[in-house]
């Protein structure tokens, strides 16, 4: 008898084994908690997969828009960048001078995947997984609209709001001004997931993110315009360091027809960066006896061409 029940023990430990190993994965199978490198999702249950891919864009937040002059819209990045590779690119800070600098201040900081799912789901939190949206503000014009675009779960979410500073300059006891007809529970939630991209240091994981460094592009936006300037503020001219004269650069822009664009890479970006490092917005650039105005937008690794 005592021999039997030994047996019987034996079998159920046995088929015990068997259920655990089907559930967890031995390595050579794909258990709840595994995941394909390909699928690009690298979390375990419950979590949220995006593209992998060293130019794939995961999250981006822009804004863009409002009563600003027109070099200023081209010129302009978006705030926050999220990349497949785990690299983030965003704003720098910048010296409040005029005339500023003719590049902006771009940084990258490499993310692990940990901080991109903790972001993610923060995201997800603030509604940017669901359907695409557009939360207005018809009380207030001439401010600019920012843009959440999410690439998640196979599927790329859009969600834009209008004057969305009114929500992120709001203290404890609501918006600065109310507006019938506002969404405000939504652009709450948007300009704190603004915030909160930040300021990741305080809420993800100790060593997920990266130290900044400069981000150096691999191609770059040129406009060529008339030169203006401003009388009372002479600058250093810049002689145009490429083959192609400036006059023939590019080619016309199709909404702004005194300027043409064209795009730099390879050993011609190589050549005019530094001088466009050292450049300002009013900087004269000189080619064949001309002088030109030019504004400079760095591209990021998902965005080609003008």
């Amino acid at each position: 008898m005592r021999s039997t029940k030994l047996a019987i023990a034996a079998v159920v430990l046995s088929l015990l084994a068997a259920a655990c190993g089907g559930i967890g994965g031995d390595g050579n199978g794909a258990g709840s908690g595994s995941t394909s490198g390909s699928s690009g999702s690298s979390g375990g249950t419950g979590a949220i997969s995006y593209p992998t891919g060293a130019d794939d864009l995961v999250l981006r937040v822009e804004t863009s828009g409002g009563f600003v002059t027109p070099q200023t819209t081209l010129r302009t990045v978006p705030q926050v960048s999220i990349f497949g590779d785990g690299r983030m690119i965003q704003q720098g800070p910048v010296t409040e001078i005029y005339p500023g600098q003719a590049l902006p201040n771009l940084q990258q900081s490499q993310l692990t995947d940990a901080a991109v799912q903790a972001i993610l789901a923060e995201a997800e939190k603030a509604g940017l997984l669901g359907p695409d949206a557009d939360y207005p503000y018809p009380c207030i014009s001439d401010l600019p609209t920012t843009v959440f675009t999410v690439n998640a779960d196979g599927q790329t979410h859009t969600i834009s709001a209008y004057a969305l500073s009114v929500e992120a300059g709001a203290g404890a006891s609501g918006p600065t001004m109310q507006c019938p007809n506002v969404n405000t529970e939504a652009r709450t939630q948007l300009a704190e997931f603004q915030r909160k991209l930040g300021d990741l240091a305080s809420w993800l994981p100790a060593g997920s993110v990266g130290a900044e460094q400069p981000y150096t592009p691999t191609e770059m936006r040129v406009y060529v315009g008339p030169y203006q300037g401003d009388p009372q503020l002479k600058q250093h001219q810049i002689a145009w360091p490429l083959a192609t004269p400036l006059a023939s650069f590019g080619d016309p822009d199709a909404n702004l027809p005194d300027l043409r664009c064209g795009v730099v890479s390879g050993d011609d970006l190589a050549t005019l960066y530094p001088d466009a490092e050292r450049a300002n917005e009013l900087t004269p650039w000189t080619s064949d006896g001309d002088r030109f105005a030019l504004t400079f937008r760095p591209l990021l690794p998902d965005e080609h061409g003008c």
